[in-house]
């Protein structure tokens, strides 16, 4: 007796088909698995055995061998027991095995019968889309897979029982819907804070090119408040950014209900996060704060107080836009085109370079504090801007006319002219000025001359290195885009230039 059933093993986000093979002959009785599985894939024997003996099935008093092929690919999650429940049925002629031949399996199975949430089911929809099947999930997860294709047939049942009675043709599974885009979830306004004008205007031009930001001052000047209104300023996701998104979040388990949403992600992890946590990894390597943070923001609070070595870990992210993480036996990656926007004081006391204030820490507070971000982490942020304290007169101010929509208005414009520039060089996937390399740079954000005497006159004054100097001219040509600007201007290379963080410099020599 034999029958085979397909279901997914997860590479990143791409869904690989996996060949349930089912073979039931003499023998012993004997239940193994093979083809490299886990131990959750493992202890799926068990599991299995129960949801059938709890719906009236036995299983033979015979060898029963399942292989999972390709038998070089590793298996892990539990999404494996509903395959194999399915093909032992299929093999002892419990259901027909012609009528599970078009569907890609995947769902968790409990001791009573009842089928059990999994992690991955929306691209698994899509890969089993891909394939030309249909799909069989948890009822659960039937409105995440509906997202993957309008005409794609998807059985969602609650348990093992309601799947057998609609092969049988005794009840009617309906195709789950897709649950309605919520829409926008109030986010908070830059009309709250008071004052930081300046930090404002780095906030729009970080959010208009996709630029890293890093903000410098002391306690309680607003960084974090700041930080979180980036979201309600970018524009919102493009369908196709949308699915790209979810999959990431199906895959981490975080797709609740299966709402898909328009709104940027927005991650912000502790300063103590591990490395697996940030960039992804551990024994089963699953998505980090990075690949979940993908084409929204990663804030990183308190920037020196995380591990200098996980720090160092996203400047591959920061620069490709891809996580990979490699192990000895297969090699995964995650897309993780994130917006970077950080924040620190200027030392560990947190009022370096103020005015008349001495350090309690001595001599090299500051230099000692933000030695722990290596130079090349630094290189990769565009904008290094200085937050002060808000005073005492702008707290009394009244709110400020411009908010967030003001602001959004003119981000979207400023994205939408780069992505028709960059379409109509036949990059389409470059859709911001922050991810335009050097070579591309010189074509499209060449200053006028005398932008071009300034530059040159910076670049020799402050010993600007190859990626500093392309950095200014990827901010200029987001100001001039934010002006409507065909040309980069002097006053936009002048501007570039004053988000170059001097306030680090001042800082360790104050100190």
């Amino acid at each position: 007796m034999f029958a085979r059933v397909t279901t997914v093993a997860f590479e990143g986000i791409e869904a690989r088909a996996v060949d349930v093979q089912v073979q039931i002959g003499p023998g012993l009785p004997a239940f193994a698995i093979v083809g490299l599985p886990d131990k959750a894939v493992a202890e799926s024997r068990e599991r299995v055995r129960g949801a059938l003996n709890a719906i009236g099935l036995a299983l033979p008093p015979k060898r029963i061998t399942v292989n999972l092929a390709p038998a070089d690919l590793p298996k892990e999650g539990s999404h494996y027991d509903l395959p194999v429940a399915l093909g032992l049925m299929a093999a002892t002629g419990a259901i027909a095995r012609d009528a599970i031949e078009g569907f890609c399996v995947l769902g968790e199975l409990s001791l009573d019968g009842t089928i059990a949430t999994v992690a991955g089911v929306l691209p698994a929809a899509i890969g089993a889309n891909a394939l030309g099947k249909g799909l069989i999930c948890p009822s659960s997860c039937g409105a995440e897979a509906a997202w993957a294709a309008a005409d794609m047939t998807i059985l969602a049942p609650q348990d093992l029982l309601q799947l057998i009675n609609h092969f049988k043709g005794l009840q009617t599974l309906r195709r789950p819907e897709p649950t309605p885009d919520p829409g926008d979830q109030a986010m908070p306004d830059l009309k709250d804070i008071k004052g930081q004008e300046t930090a404002k205007r780095a906030l729009e031009v970080a959010a208009a090119g996709g630029h890293h930001l890093l903000m410098i001052g002391p306690p309680g000047a607003g960084k974090s408040m700041l930080a979180r209104r980036v979201p309600s300023i970018l524009p919102p996701l493009e369908p196709a950014e949308m699915l790209e998104v979810s999959m990431i979040r199906s895959l981490a388990g975080d797709l609740a209900g299966g709402r898909i949403g328009r709104m940027r992600p927005f991650r912000a992890p502790h300063h103590s996060a591990s490395m697996a946590a940030l960039v992804g990894g551990g024994t089963r390597p699953r998505p980090g704060e990075a690949a979940l943070a993908h084409l929204g923001v990663l804030f990183l609070d308190e920037l020196p107080e995380f591990h200098p070595q996980v720090l160092d870990a996203l400047r591959q992210p920061l620069e490709t836009g891809e996580t990979v993480i490699a192990r000895a036996n297969h090699r995964i990656s995650y897309p993780s085109r994130v917006q970077l926007i950080a924040a620190m004081n200027p030392c560990r006391c947190g009022r370096a370079g103020e005015p008349g204030y001495v350090c309690r820490q001595g001599r090299g507070c500051a230099e000692r504090y933000q030695a722990r971000i290596s130079g090349p982490m630094l290189d990769r942020i565009d904008l290094q801007i200085e937050v002060p304290a808000v005073s005492a007169a702008d707290l009394v101010l009244p709110q400020a006319s411009e908010g967030s929509a003001e602001v959004r208005a003119r981000v979207t414009l400023a994205r939408r002219a780069q992505i028709a520039r960059y379409a109509a060089l036949g990059l389409a996937r470059v859709r911001t000025n922050a991810e335009c390399d050097g070579a591309l740079l010189e074509e499209i954000a060449t200053p006028d001359r005398a932008g071009l005497t300034l530059l040159r006159e910076a670049a020799d004054a402050l010993a600007l290195s190859a990626r500093g100097y392309h950095r200014t001219l990827r901010v200029g040509r987001t100001l001039a885009d934010l002006d409507g600007e065909e040309k980069v201007a002097r006053i936009h290379i002048a501007e570039a230039l004053s988000y170059r963080g001097e306030t680090l410099r001042r800082a360790r020599e104050a100190a």
